[in-house]
């Protein structure tokens, strides 16, 4: 089936590109999402301002992430988590515990935004990549202190 793409997407294109997808992915999640409209003719015809409304969007949300960036410069979290002598943690800290604490100093952003490879499980100081996009990105100080 042919769509128009309302929205960025990783992985099927840009705003306002003509794509073909499978019909079942296009009517239960593209359409219904508002990500993509059928590629009929008024839509055709309306291409230009799917893509101008689609850089307004853009534009917002660079600002709002831009805007983040600047509130992250300045903040280190401290956790305090129960260790052995070696130094190891008992749990760990994960993405939804980053996402959390930033919450309480009222810093909103989502755990996909936390970029970290495994859960920290040692004590000591880490820098914590924070990738909003690939161009909008910053460093997280986190403490990890033992109770």
């Amino acid at each position: 089936m042919k769509i128009i793409l309302t929205k960025d997407m990783v992985k099927l294109g840009e705003a306002g590109s003509v794509i073909n997808v499978a019909e079942g992915y296009a009517r239960n999640y593209l359409l219904p999402q508002k990500i993509a409209v059928p590629a009929s003719k008024p839509n055709l015809a309306k291409i230009e301002a799917i893509k101008k409304q689609a850089e307004l969007e853009r534009l917002e949300i660079e600002n709002h992430y831009k805007a983040l960036v600047l509130k992250l410069e300045n903040v280190e979290l401290t956790f305090s988590r129960k260790a052995d002598e070696n130094d190891h943690l008992f749990g760990s800290v994960s993405e939804i515990d980053i996402v959390n604490a930033l919450g309480e100093k009222e810093i909103e952003i989502h755990k996909s935004h936390v970029s970290i490879e495994k859960h920290l499980k040692e004590i000591g100081s880490f820098e914590v990549p924070i990738v909003f996009t690939q161009e909008i990105q910053t460093q997280l100080k986190v403490k990890i202190e033992k109770e």
